[in-house]
């Protein structure tokens, strides 16, 4: 219906837009005055801009990319190529680090770094976890009796029937979230679906920097430490789900390491069981 929440898209076209935006960006009139063909998605496989296109296509490719991968040298010493290979590095850093995109709201895929993986974090998951279950992705709705006053026909939506949407940036802001979360401890916040702990915040932080960090980025945003990994898995492309199955948002990686922004809505269960 009309009056239904608003839905934020996490679809792979985003990807797709922050790519050919930032190569029109970077590569606006280049053909004029390029006499080869110049590469900036495959060095090793040199192409004409004019198949730019398809390459952005082949999502794979063009999420592997890496900050470190080398630029192609410029065709010839001119003032023009130097400055067409600074704009290469450019979407290629862009394209390889979403925290540091010259688009950075669009930053839908987690793009994991050695170090992180050295560390441990995030635990990955099968994408088993997320196959058809008795009530989309889960054995059961949501429950009736989420806390902070959530939409429970929204955060069943979020939760159980959905794997590229999250609530409006915020959304918590609507609730009584703010009003009801006791900022003096750790609070504890449970699946919406089964009531199994997910996430403890905050936790090596003051809730002021907890909820400042929130608010930048439109969503409560966990740490490592914060997670209850027990309960919790990232998949591949940087989704955040339960063991269970419940969708709780994405690993969207900053400077400080990996940020988990999660819906409120899929956290906003009872402990325990609650009520169906």
């Amino acid at each position: 219906s009309s009056s239904a929440p608003q839905l934020l898209s996490f679809s792979p076209t985003i990807m797709y837009t922050r790519v050919v935006l930032a190569g029109l960006l970077a590569f606006s009139g280049a053909e004029a005055f390029a006499p080869q063909p110049i590469s900036i998605l495959s060095p090793s496989a040199p192409r004409p801009l004019s198949s730019v296109a398809s390459r952005i296509r082949q999502v794979p490719s063009a999420l592997s990319l890496k900050a470190e991968d080398p630029v192609p040298e410029p065709v010839n010493p001119s003032r023009r190529n130097f400055a067409k290979v600074i704009a290469a590095s450019l979407l290629v850093a862009g394209a390889a680090e979403p925290s540091h995109a010259l688009f950075g709201i669009f930053e839908p895929f987690q793009v994991y770094k050695e170090d992180e993986a050295k560390e441990g974090f995030p635990l990955q998951g099968s994408k088993d976890i997320m196959i058809k279950k008795a009530h989309g992705t889960s054995e059961k709705p949501v429950m009736s009796n989420l806390r902070w006053g959530c939409d429970v026909e929204l955060a069943d939506r979020i939760c159980n029937f959905n794997r590229h949407f999250a609530e409006y940036a915020g959304y918590y802001s609507t609730t009584n979230w703010l009003k009801e979360v006791d900022r003096s401890k750790e609070t504890t916040y449970y699946d919406s679906v089964t009531g199994k702990a997910l996430f403890v915040a905050p936790r090596g932080r003051s809730f002021d920097q907890f909820l400042a960090e929130s608010k930048v980025h439109g969503w409560p945003s966990f740490r490592d430490e914060e997670v209850v990994w027990e309960n919790v898995r990232c998949l591949q492309d940087g989704e955040t789900v339960s063991l269970t199955g419940t969708h709780l948002g994405h690993n969207l990686p900053d400077r400080k390491g990996n940020r988990y922004c999660i819906n409120l809505v899929s956290i906003a269960g009872q402990a325990g069981s609650g009520k169906a």
